[in-house]
C-alpha cells in the first residue's frame, strides 16, 4: 500500500501524538512492583501423576496454602493444607513432601544466611492424622524426611540430628561440629556459592542409612566484615573464606547406619586436595555415588561406594583440558544404569551408561547444547530435555528414545520454553516467555507436545505495559574478532537513523553466562527501556567466554579471564560507533559482579572507546576471589600469576580517562568490599578522579528497603550527567 505525502504526514503526526500520550517508565514503577508477573509458585507433581500442587499466598488473610489441581480437567481437586486451619502456624513460606506424600515439612521464620542457605523453625504435618510436630525449638538447617516419613534429619550448630516422629526421640549423629572449624551435613561457604548446594547429607532408599559430608575448615583462612547495624559499636562477621591459592576445607565422606547407631568413614582412594561436589544414593539402598573432583577441576571421577563394606570403585572418569562442569543431571535407572551429561564432544549432550560405567549410547548429538535434563520415562524409555537446537538465544523442550532415535520437539513457540513433568510422564506444564511475551503456563501431552489448555497468563501485565512507552528489543549478531557475537539493541522511541545517539552497553560476560536471550523483561530491562526513553541506544552483548555456543567458545578464556571477553566488548563498541546513528564520542558501559570487573577493564583498557563506566560489586583482582570459582578458570595465582595480574583492573588504573562510578555493599560476603577499597586506593595513588558509593551492610545483591531505588537513581543520574543526550533527539514522552 502506498500513502500520499499528505496522508503519510497525517499518519506520522497521529503516531507522534499517541507516543506522547504513553507514560514514561520511572524507577518507582520498576522497583515498586508495577511490572510484577504471575507465576506458579513451588509447582510440583504428585506421585499419582494425575495432580499437581502449587503454593498460594493470600495477602488479605496472611495465610498460605498448598492447592492440588487435576492435570486432566484443570480444576482444583482439593486443598492439601491451609495454614488458617492450623492453630500454631499463621503461614509457611515453603513445603516439602515425604517420598510417600503422607507428611509435609513446613518452613516458617526463615532467616537467610548466605546466597542459598537459611535457618528457620520447621514443622512436620501428618496429612493422615492432621498432627503438627515442631521439629526443634531452635532454628535449624535443611530438615529432610526419611523416605517413609517416620524420621526427620537436620543440622543444628554444625551437627546432624535425627528425630523419630513417633516417639519424639532425638539422636545426635555427630558431636564434633564447631563454628569455623567442623561442619557436618551442610556445605561450607565456598561449596554453597560455587557448587550451588547447601544440604550435604542424603537418606538412602530404605531410610536406614544417611550419607554425609564433613568439612574440616580449621586451616581455611578467615575473612572478617564490619557490621555497622544500629548499635553504638559495630560488630564483626567472621567466616571461613578460601581465596584463590589458599587452603580449602579438608573433605571426608561418611555413612551413618541408623540401626547400628554407627558412623563409618568412606575411603574414596588416593586423592589429595580434592572436592566432593555431589553425593547421591543409587536405586540400590547399599550403593552410594560420589563425584570427586581434583583441585584444578579438570578431572572428575564418579565413584560407587558399597555401603556394606565401604569399598569404593571408580566407574567413570571425565576429563577436560580446561574444566569439567558439575551438574545435577546424574539419574539412576531401575537397574542402576545411569544418565550423564558431558561436553566431551565439544557440546553438552546426554549419555547413557550401564551400572558398571560402560557407555551404552550417546543419546543426543549436534552443534547445540542440552541446557536441562528433565528425566526419563522408564515405561517408554523416553528421555525429556531442553536444548538450544533452535538457536542459542532460544530454548525448546524435546523427547528422544534412549537409543537416540525418534526425537520430537514438544514446544512450538519461539523463546524460552521449560517443562515440569507429571510423575508418570503423561503431561508437562510448559513455562514460556519471550522478548515480547511475559510468562505463560500451559498444559501439554508429553507424548507429542499437544496443547491441552492454558493455565496461567499475564494478560493483565500486557495491558498495563500498553500504557507505557515500550520499544522492541532487536536481536542480531555482530562480527567481532572472528566470532559472531549475540546482541540485542533497544533504540529510543521515534528513532531517526539520521541522528546520533549515545550508546550504553549492558553485559555480564562471565564464563558460561548469557545476557542475550529471547526472554521477557527482567527488572534491568525496564531500566534499559527507561534509558531508551531518555534518548539512549542500549545494547546487550555476549562476548567470547559466555555460554550456549559450544565448549570452544566458552572455554577460550581459560587462564585469561578478562582478556578475550574485554577485547570483544571494546571492539564491539568500536564497531557500533561506526554506525551513522551512534555517537562514537559518547559511549558508556556498566556491569555488576563479573560485569563490574568487565566494565572496569573496558574503561581502562578501552579508554579511547568508552567515555564512562559503572561497576557494581566488581572483582578488581582475581587474587581476592574464592578458590573454586577462580581456580576453575585460572588455576592458582602461584601457577598463573600473569593471568591474574595482567587482566585485573586494579593493575591498570593509570589508564583511566573517562568518568567512572564504583559501587559496593560493605556486607558483601561474596565479592568482598576489599575489592573496591583496594581499587579506590590504587586510583587515589594514581591521582585519578572518580565517583564511588558504599551501601552499609548490604550484601552482593545490594537490596533491602529503599536500597535498590536509591542505587538505580544514583546510576541513572550518573549516566545522564556523563553520557549526554543531544536535546534534539530526546523523545517527547
Amino acid at each position: 500500500m502506498k500513502l500520499t505525502t499528505g496522508l503519510l504526514a497525517l499518519f506520522l503526526s497521529a503516531a507522534s501524538v499517541l507516543t506522547a500520550q504513553k507514560k514514561e517508565i520511572t524507577l518507582e514503577d520498576i522497583w515498586g512492583g508495577t511490572f510484577r508477573q504471575e507465576r506458579m509458585e513451588s509447582l510440583q507433581s504428585l506421585n499419582n501423576g494425575k495432580e499437581y500442587v502449587v503454593l498460594n499466598f493470600d495477602r488479605n488473610s496472611g495465610t498460605s496454602s498448598i492447592e492440588a489441581f487435576s492435570y486432566k480437567t484443570g480444576e482444583k481437586t482439593r486443598t492439601i493444607l491451609n495454614s488458617g486451619d492450623i492453630q500454631d502456624i499463621r503461614y509457611f513460606s515453603d513445603y516439602e513432601f515425604s517420598d510417600n506424600e503422607e507428611k509435609l515439612i513446613l518452613a516458617t521464620e526463615i532467616e537467610p544466611i548466605y546466597r542459598h542457605s537459611t535457618r528457620g523453625i520447621f514443622y512436620v504435618y501428618d496429612l493422615n492424622s492432621k498432627e503438627l510436630t515442631k521439629i526443634s525449638e531452635e532454628k535449624i538447617k535443611e530438615p529432610t524426611l526419611s523416605p517413609n516419613g517416620k524420621k526427620v534429619a537436620y543440622v543444628y550448630e554444625n551437627n546432624i540430628y535425627v528425630k523419630d516422629l513417633a516417639t519424639g526421640k532425638v539422636t545426635q549423629v555427630t558431636t564434633d561440629g564447631e563454628w569455623n572449624k567442623i561442619i557436618n551435613g551442610v556445605a561450607d561457604w565456598v561449596y554453597e556459592e560455587e557448587f550451588s548446594f547447601v544440604r550435604a547429607f542424603q537418606w538412602n532408599k530404605t531410610g536406614d542409612k544417611i550419607a554425609f559430608l564433613k568439612f574440616d575448615e580449621t586451616e581455611v583462612p578467615e575473612f572478617s566484615m564490619d557490621v555497622y547495624g544500629q548499635d553504638l559499636y559495630p560488630s564483626k562477621s567472621t567466616f571461613k573464606y578460601p581465596k584463590a591459592g589458599e587452603k580449602n576445607s579438608e573433605m571426608s565422606l561418611h555413612i551413618y547406619d541408623l540401626q547400628k547407631n554407627q558412623i563409618s568413614d568412606v575411603e574414596l582412594g588416593d586423592y589429595e586436595d580434592f572436592y566432593i561436589p555431589r553425593i547421591k544414593w543409587t536405586n540400590d539402598a547399599n550403593v552410594l555415588s560420589a563425584q570427586v573432583l581434583n583441585r584444578h577441576q579438570n578431572v572428575l571421577d564418579l565413584i560407587f561406594v558399597d555401603a556394606e563394606n565401604n569399598q569404593a570403585k571408580i566407574v567413570l572418569t571425565e576429563t577436560d583440558e580446561a574444566y569439567v562442569d558439575v551438574t545435577d543431571n546424574l539419574t539412576f535407572l531401575d537397574d542402576n544404569s545411569f544418565i550423564w551429561t558431558s561436553e566431551k564432544d565439544g557440546w553438552n549432550h546426554i549419555y547413557l551408561y550401564d551400572k558398571t560405567g560402560k557407555l551404552k549410547n550417546q543419546v543426543t548429538r549436534g552443534n547445540w547444547e542440552v541446557t536441562n535434563y528433565y528425566g526419563l520415562d522408564p515405561k517408554t524409555k523416553t528421555i525429556f530435555y531442553q536444548s538450544t537446537e533452535n538457536g542459542s538465544i532460544n530454548r525448546d523442550v524435546f523427547s528422544v528414545k534412549t537409543t537416540g532415535k525418534n526425537k520430537k520437539q514438544l514446544t512450538e513457540k519461539v523463546g524460552q520454553n521449560s517443562a515440569d513433568f507429571s510423575a508418570d510422564y503423561t503431561y508437562f506444564i510448559n513455562s514460556y516467555n519471550s522478548a515480547t511475551t511475559p510468562y505463560e503456563f500451559t498444559l501439554h501431552l508429553a507424548k507429542n507436545g499437544k496443547l491441552v489448555r492454558e493455565i496461567v497468563n499475564n494478560e493483565e501485565l500486557l495491558k498495563k505495559m500498553a500504557e507505557y512507552q515500550i520499544v522492541p528489543k532487536e536481536f542480531s549478531t555482530l562480527e567481532v574478532n572472528g566470532e559472531e557475537l549475540n546482541m540485542w539493541m533497544m533504540k529510543p522511541p521515534q528513532f531517526d537513523e539520521n541522528k546520533k545517539y549515545p550508546l550504553f552497553v549492558a553485559q555480564y560476560s562471565g564464563p558460561g553466562s548469557q545476557e542475550v536471550g529471547n526472554r521477557f523483561n527482567s527488572t534491568n530491562d525496564y531500566w534499559y527501556q527507561m534509558l531508551a526513553g531518555k534518548g539512549y541506544i542500549v545494547v546487550g552483548i555476549d562476548p567470547r567466554g559466555t555460554g550456549y555456543k559450544g565448549a570452544a567458545f566458552k572455554k577460550i578464556t581459560q587462564k585469561e579471564l578478562g582478556k578475550y571477553e574485554v577485547e570483544d566488548i571494546i571492539e564491539a563498541a568500536r564497531i557500533l560507533g561506526t554506525r551513522n546513528y551512534i555517537d562514537e564520542e559518547n559511549m558508556g558501559i556498566w556491569g555488576w559482579s563479573y560485569g563490574g570487573f568487565m566494565s572496569s577493564n573496558a574503561i581502562l583498557k578501552g579508554n579511547d572507546v568508552y567515555k564512562m563506566a559503572i561497576a557494581v560489586a566488581p572483582v578488581t583482582s582475581w587474587r581476592f576471589y574464592d578458590t573454586i570459582y577462580t581456580e576453575r578458570y585460572m588455576t592458582t595465582p602461584q601457577e598463573n600469576p600473569s593471568g591474574y595480574d595482567e587482566n585485573s583492573p586494579i593493575n591498570h588504573v593509570e589508564k583511566l580517562k573517562g568518568d567512572y562510578l564504583l559501587i559496593h555493599g560493605s556486607g558483601d560476603d561474596n565479592v568482598h568490599v576489599q575489592n573496591t577499597m583496594r581499587m579506590i586506593e590504587a586510583l587515589v595513588q594514581a591521582n585519578k578522579q572518580f565517583d564511588w558509593a558504599i551501601y552499609p551492610d548490604r550484601n552482593h545483591g545490594i537490596y533491602g528497603g529503599n536500597t535498590r531505588l536509591h542505587l538505580y537513581t544514583l546510576m541513572t543520574n550518573f549516566i545522564e550527567e556523563n553520557l549526554k543526550v543531544n536535546p534534539n533527539i530526546k523523545s517527547s514522552l
